[in-house]
């Protein structure tokens, strides 16, 4: 068996093995899918009143509520990759001769699925609550193409955070910053409306073009060009910071 293959065979055991952990653990599901619907249906239904934003609020929520869903997903992640490490499981891959890159491609790729699905339900749950994109058969493909290039980038980086962290519990507490980010971004207010100090932070930081670009596609004619440079620029950046620390990480400690 070529090196090639083998490492597929290996990547996709590991797969089926993160699944089912994931399946396992109706915390994962309930923190992946429920909160952040809970969260769009909280927004848009009691809050959506109280903002002016020039068009139908869940038609302005929504694409931030895909990143919300995809942060959201990540705090497992890092839980899920440290507890392997700290119990020295991934030691026993190790000696069993399982491809490295299998086992930290594994979690990538089931947190990829795992934010695939829940960005579904909310899509779901948007229409459901009127939501009128003007989005094209392209402009849908770009979407679904920068939500998997930023499921992917924040995964590896959120592999990496659990392969650093000490323990499963500093490891979920690490996620946070992930989680909280798009609170302070345009995805529930433009970046404008907020005060000073506030605004720039959300202006400058990784989520907010990622966001606006999202919304162009979706419901306006277009992302600006600047945000959508900015956009795949802030997920291949991250995506390898990531990389490069959970590989060495690695290295360092299995």
């Amino acid at each position: 068996m070529s090196s090639l293959s083998a490492a597929l065979t290996d990547s996709s055991i590991m797969l089926r093995r993160n699944l089912k952990h994931t399946l396992r653990n109706p915390l994962t599901v309930f923190n992946a899918l429920l909160i952040p619907i809970l969260v769009m249906l909280m927004f848009v239904k009691v809050f959506g009143g109280a903002f002016s934003v020039g068009e139908d609020y869940v038609d302005y929520a929504t694409p931030g509520m895909l990143v919300m869903g995809i942060s959201y997903g990540l705090g497992a992640t890092a839980t899920a990759v440290n507890d392997d490490m700290t119990k020295g499981i991934i030691n026993r891959f190790k000696a069993m001769d399982v491809s490295r890159g299998a086992v930290l491609t594994g979690q990538v790729v089931v947190t990829t699925l795992r934010c695939l699905v829940a960005d579904a339900a909310i899509v779901g749950v948007a229409f459901l609550m009127g939501f009128d994109p003007t989005a094209s058969a392209m402009d849908w493909l770009a979407v679904f193409g920068l939500v998997v290039l930023l499921t992917v980038a924040t995964s590896w980086l959120t592999v990496a955070v659990g392969l650093a962290a000490k323990t499963a519990e500093s490891a979920g507490l690490a996620a946070v910053p992930l989680i909280l980010l798009p609170f302070l971004s345009s995805a529930f207010v433009p970046a404008e409306t907020m005060g000073a100090g506030v605004r720039q932070f959300a202006e400058y930081q990784p989520f907010t073009p990622i966001i606006e670009t999202l919304r162009g596609l979706m419901v306006e004619d277009g992302p600006a060009r600047s945000d959508a440079i900015g956009a795949v620029a802030w997920c291949v950046g991250l995506a390898l910071l990531g990389y490069v620390w959970a590989l060495s990480t690695f290295k360092k400690r299995a």
